[in-house]
Formats: C-alpha cells, structure tokens, sequence
C-alpha cells in the first residue's frame, strides 16, 4: 500500500509542479503594465525618393497620445500624417535624417486619438527601408 500511495502522490506532486512551476515563472517574468505605454502600431516600407507616402493600415483604431518612428536603414523621415475619427487627419513633421536603428523621438498628438491609419512621408538612402511605427497610450 505504501508503494501505491507514493506513486499516486509522486504523480500527483509532479502534475502540481508542472502547473505552478511555469505560472511563477511567468509571473516573474512579466513587467507590470506602465501609465505610458508603448505599442507598435505597424511597421512599412519607404521606397527610394518620391512624395508618395508608405501606408499602415489599421485593422481597428489604436488610442494613441504620441508617436515614435524607428528606422530600419538610413532613411529622411519628413512626416508623419495620422488618420483618426470619421477621417480627420493630424500631420507631424520631424524632417530627421535617422541611422539605422535610430529612433526619432516621440512627438504629442496633443490627445489621445483612436488612430485608423498612418502615412509615413520620407526618402530612403537606399533603394527602400523598412519603417516601425510606435505609438504611446
């Protein structure tokens, strides 16, 4: 009976480690959410030179106070033209040149707007660059 009864406790010992083990783990793991937090609301492709703007489409509005461009490659980031409400627009200019991997620094809406789509303006040193598009809540 004894044999029996540490088995049955071994399995049942082992199926509790397998639960609680991974939840504190990930409880340990995770930060706790921040007051401004930053969210990627898309990333696009700037082509060579032109005024035709690369275009992230929004699946649903994203609420946003503030937004951050990241550069893939080297890159001229003239602006940034936000579409929100019943197409209401906002335009913010950085005319930044960014390295690859630079970021542009964050620039205010002025509230928060639930945001539909973005059109970024801007020439590529290459033939394109890659663009990320954070927003700040």
């Amino acid at each position: 009976m004894s044999a029996l009864f540490s088995l049955h406790s071994s399995s049942t010992l082992a199926r509790a480690l397998r639960i609680c083990v991974p939840m504190a783990l990930l409880g340990a793991a995770v930060p706790p959410a921040m007051a401004d937090e930053d969210i990627r609301l898309g990333q696009t492709i700037l082509l060579g030179v032109g005024d035709h703007p690369a275009i992230i489409p929004m699946l649903a509005c994203r609420p946003t106070k503030s937004i951050m461009v990241k550069a893939g490659r080297e890159l001229t980031l003239e602006r940034v033209k936000v579409f929100y409400g019943n197409d209401r627009s906002k335009t913010l200019y950085f005319d930044k040149v960014l390295k690859e991997d630079q970021e542009s620094g964050w620039q205010s809406l002025g509230s928060r707007l639930c945001i539909k789509r973005i059109e970024v303006y801007g020439n590529s040193e290459g033939s394109r660059a890659g663009v990320k598009v954070y927003g700040r809540k």
